[in-house]
């Protein structure tokens, strides 16, 4: 019961995807969408052509987006095994200076630096009455819906995208639809970014929209 506190209040700090990493994946599913999109153009040859683009567009962020959980949910048990084995380092370590060495290597350089020894020591102390974690709960149910976000996040963010070929006639107007589209979820992520690490709220924006355009322009010429 011990084992699975802990690990429920670990699962609850870091489970979650953080502001950056919802951003991020929108980032990418529109970056591989555009790729698709940026191929049509007034000269593709009728709506069958179209539709196959967009299948294609549609199916690339499925597998980008499983791809992206999958390597997600991996990370989690990776960094909860590295945690799990820190702990029981910690319980085997047979001096006090061994377990403040052992905190120090796993904390950033400038918070490492700034804690005392006696404070290291009080950490040392209280994560020895820790029982040691089992490997069991490593993944949690929370763990496998922040996998499914990201999933949803690739997948989902395609759709406003792609959907103006599937309604509109003209494909010259669908595409300008599309592009606004996509220019308008690049300035809302560049906004919220802003907003999230306390940046300028109207120079991140374009400098995120700009780095997207880049972006989709260099996965293009390069084949993608």
């Amino acid at each position: 019961m011990q084992d699975q506190n802990f690990w429920k209040a670990v699962v609850k700090k870091d489970a979650v995807l953080n502001p950056i990493d919802r951003i991020s994946e929108v980032l990418f599913g529109l970056i591989m969408v555009l790729t698709f999109t940026g191929a049509i153009n007034a000269g593709t040859d009728g709506k069958q052509e179209i539709r196959e683009l967009l299948w294609a567009a549609l199916g690339c962020n499925v597998a980008w987006g499983l791809v992206d959980a999958i390597m997600y949910l991996m990370n989690v048990l990776l960094e909860r095994g590295h945690a799990r084995t820190v702990i029981i380092r910690i319980h085997k370590s047979k001096s006090q200076e061994e377990s403040r060495q052992i905190l120090k290597e796993e904390f950033p350089s400038l918070i490492s630096t700034l804690m005392s020894d006696k404070e290291l020591d009080q950490l040392s102390d209280r994560l020895k009455k820790t029982p040691e974690p089992f490997k069991k709960n490593l993944l949690s149910p929370t763990d496998i819906f922040g996998g499914l976000q990201i999933f949803l996040l690739v997948f989902l963010c395609t759709l406003p995208v792609a959907l103006p070929f599937a309604f509109l006639q003209e494909v010259d107007f669908a595409m300008r639809v599309s592009n606004g589209v996509a220019i308008a979820l690049l300035s809302i992520g560049g906004y919220l970014l802003a907003r999230y690490a306390g940046f300028s709220r109207l120079i991140t924006p374009l400098i995120y929209l700009i780095i997207g355009i880049i972006l989709v322009v260099i996965t293009i010429a390069l084949g993608g």
